[in-house]
């Protein structure tokens, strides 16, 4: 049984729909800049510029809630836009994240602190599955919700667990992919792990020295092939294979040689019946942490030998946008495929001294492009790799 997307949308720093993605991505055009809110000033991330009133207007939502679920309805509502409920198509929702609601909770025990003002009924958009149930009834949908949260590897995880819904027949459709936005426990969290950099980061590059953060959602609708009878939807790609593995190596970091990337992007290349030779392009987790860039590039050089397909990491576009960067990043996939496009990894200058891969430097379009793997690595080591495809 056939896996295909019906659709898709996404919001981030560099556009607030699929189109302007679109051409910021030919623009080579990056989100990450000087940081507006007090938190954030101070540093380059990919913030989105509207505050949560103002994006709650500005995309007609049914009330405010935290920015982690109104990214989410955003970028939720395009992937669903033209895909009317029916009782005979059982539709779900599984997101990922892993800010969930800090932004208002923060704001709130702040204010207690200073006065004492305590309005319990904030705290209800903490949750990280409140942000899913809010994004649910933002569609309509009031079956299966689901919530995944393994950190940046969780939009990921949420786009494999929606298609095996899909193969078991517990589901016909599903909206699936993750949603984060930022908050002054995520920075102060990455700062202080001392992974963050101050500078416009540098994945693949030899002098990379941590993460820019970033915020925005990432979704794609899933239906099989007996769905599609009953909605009518055009396939716009294929969801071809997928696969998570944890090397149990530590807490935060993955291991040095690649062993839990080696077997997730393995185990995708089976569940798609496809060889390391069939993939076109590599959308590459690449956070410019020293640790993740080379031990992503060991497992990559482990599964594709000497023919290392064209690669680059677009988190130099909008930031590690955490538990919605495997939601966003399968979005430029399904771009680059429709338009045969290799993303370049920005700032990059020179390649790691271990193991000398060099990463696409500048935008090119009319590629033969069939087959794209996208690697999402979160901590603990769950690593996780999906492969979208063409029709």
């Amino acid at each position: 049984m056939r896996i295909y997307v019906t659709g898709y949308g996404i919001i981030s720093s560099i556009g607030e729909n699929a189109e302007e993605t679109l051409l910021a991505l030919r623009s080579e055009k990056t989100g990450i800049r000087q940081g507006q809110k007090p938190y954030s000033e101070r540093f380059k991330v990919g913030e989105i510029s509207w505050t949560n009133s103002e994006l709650t207007e500005r995309f007609g939502l049914k009330k405010e809630a935290s920015r982690t679920a109104i990214l989410g309805m955003i970028a939720a509502k395009e992937a669903f836009k033209g895909h009317p409920l029916n009782p005979e198509i059982r539709t779900g929702l599984i997101s990922g994240t892993s800010v969930g609601g800090m932004d208002v909770s923060e704001v709130a025990y702040k204010d207690f602190l200073k006065d004492g003002s305590d309005d319990l009924s904030v705290y209800k958009n903490h949750s990280s599955g409140t942000t899913s149930e809010q994004i649910a009834h933002e569609l309509g949908i009031d079956g299966y919700v689901n919530t995944i949260s393994t950190a940046c590897s969780s939009a990921a995880n949420s786009i494999m667990l929606g298609a095996r819904m899909l193969l078991s027949g517990q589901l016909d459709r599903v909206v699936v992919g993750g949603t984060d936005g930022l908050s002054q426990f995520t920075i102060a969290g990455f700062r202080s792990l001392m992974i963050f950099d101050e500078e416009w980061c540098r994945p693949f590059d030899e002098t990379r020295k941590g993460i820019n953060l970033g915020e925005g959602a990432g979704f794609l609708v899933l239906e099989t092939e007996e769905t599609l009878q009953k909605s009518g939807k055009k396939p716009l790609a294929v969801l071809s294979g997928w696969g998570n593995a944890s090397d149990a190596y530590h807490q935060t970091a993955s291991s040095p040689e690649g062993y839990g990337a080696t077997l997730a992007m393995k185990s995708a290349l089976k569940v798609a019946g496809l060889t390391p030779g069939d993939i076109d392009y590599i959308n590459a987790h690449g956070t410019a942490t020293p640790n993740n860039d080379l031990s992503e590039s060991h497992g990559i050089k482990t599964v594709f030998g000497s023919a290392v397909p064209p690669f680059s990491s677009t988190k130099s576009y909008t930031g590690h946008t955490l538990a919605a960067s495997g939601g966003i990043e399968a979005v430029f996939a399904i771009l680059a495929l429709h338009q045969g496009i290799l993303l370049p990894n920005l700032n990059f200058g020179q390649a790691i001294e271990e193991t000398g891969l060099v990463p696409v430097t500048s935008y090119s379009e009319g590629n033969s492009i069939k087959h794209i793997l996208s690697n999402s690595f979160g901590f603990g080591g769950n690593n996780s790799t999906i492969i979208l495809s063409a029709v």
